[in-house]
């Protein structure tokens, strides 16, 4: 199956999860746990939340993460300062990458906003393989992060 036809089945099924719910966080939890398991090479998948100015962890599949992202440094933060998506083809490549994971080699990083252009958290996805991610992941996620805000 093609990348743009794996993220079309996990559009569908995200749809139809999230009518069950308005609740943020669950539908959050929910395209976390879908992303991990339905995309290739994804080690890890979850969210971090400004909460009093530092990058905090949310909810997320994979191994254990950084609790909190050192402020303006990272990928997450690029994103923020951005933003925009950010796609690290190699982490050990990017400036100031925070390293939760010695084993990552890949990462997107696509920020989440409200209604009204508000930061509510960011989508952050790593791969132990190098250029996992490419413009589809970054076109497909943007349109996955509209939907977790959505009525």
């Amino acid at each position: 199956m093609d990348k743009r036809t794996r993220y079309l089945r996990i559009n569908t099924q995200f749809r139809e999860l999230i009518e069950k719910t308005t609740n943020t966080y669950a539908r959050m939890a929910t395209l976390s746990a879908l992303l991990f398991h339905k995309l290739e090479d994804v080690s890890w998948s979850g969210y971090y939340q400004l909460v009093d100015g530092k990058l905090t962890v949310l909810s997320y599949q994979g191994p254990v993460a950084c609790q909190e992202l050192a402020t303006g440094t990272g990928v997450c933060w690029a994103a923020i300062n951005n933003k925009r998506t950010i796609v690290v083809s190699d982490v050990n490549e990017f400036p100031g990458h925070i390293a939760c994971d010695s084993r990552t080699n890949s990462e997107i990083v696509a920020p989440i906003y409200d209604s009204e252009s508000k930061f509510v958290a960011v989508l952050d996805i790593d791969s132990y393989k190098l250029n996992a991610f490419d413009d589809i992941d970054k076109e497909e996620l943007e349109k996955l992060v509209k939907l977790l805000l959505s009525d």
